[in-house]
């Protein structure tokens, strides 16, 4: 038969435990795959020593619709896992007038399988020379708590959990605006809705104030808020 067709006495449950191994390994390659551009990317951002943001977050929080909604862009936004896999950055300007460069990484899950948490781990590599992390949260899961713990535990794990953090509660807009209320400052975030962009006027301010303090290394850009940053 073909590819991934039935072997001769090969059960169901067999055909998936071999499609899945087959889906791991393309995963493993396609994650390794991706470091050597990686690695050069940020030698030569480094060089322009511009503040980074990162934006972090577990599969399917709204991290590609946000980056989209912040920089004006069009980056693939994907309703299933690992649908952002090299970590994609564009440059953003603040009302104060300087620029930093914002990226969107891979989403985080839970009890990943250990075939893959070593590659996985690789694509968060990007997140150590971030000056702030924006962990997106989406607030309309009724598992959102469970899910922050899960990219904390995730961040500690990979000794991030010391860097700069502003708590991002997504889709507000799909959950009741008293228990977004609670919620939000019971956790010390802000509140938006990525498909809004007047929701995150808050958020803008906030992260500016953040990496202020970065100013002074951040060298002007003439690029536009939105243009693909391929370094």
């Amino acid at each position: 038969g073909g590819i991934g067709t039935r072997g001769p006495g090969e059960t169901t449950l067999e055909i998936n435990r071999r499609r899945t191994k087959t889906r791991i390994a393309q995963l493993e390659d396609d994650l390794r795959s991706l470091r050597k551009r990686r690695t050069l990317r940020r030698t030569k951002r480094s060089r322009k020593e511009m503040p980074t943001i990162s934006i972090v977050g577990y599969t399917n929080a709204g991290k590609s619709t946000l980056l989209n909604s912040l920089t004006h862009s069009s980056v693939m936004v994907g309703d299933k896992l690992f649908a952002t896999l090299d970590p994609i950055s564009r440059r953003l300007r603040f009302p104060r007038d300087f620029e930093v460069i914002i990226t969107d990484t891979v989403g985080f899950i839970r009890d990943l399988p250990k075939d893959l948490m070593e590659a996985f781990s690789a694509t968060l590599e990007e997140l150590l020379d971030a000056d702030l992390l924006l962990h997106v949260i989406d607030i309309s899961n009724e598992q959102f708590e469970e899910q922050m713990v899960a990219v904390e535990r995730t961040l500690s794990k990979l000794e991030l959990h010391t860097k700069p953090t502003i708590k991002v509660f997504n889709k507000i807009d799909l959950a009741p605006a008293g228990f977004v209320e609670r919620k939000v400052r019971k956790h010390e975030g802000i509140g938006i809705s990525a498909i809004n962009p007047r929701t995150l006027e808050a958020l803008i301010l906030a992260m500016q104030d953040r990496v202020a303090g970065f100013r002074e290394r951040a060298v002007p850009q003439s690029a536009q808020i939105g243009e693909r940053v391929n370094c």
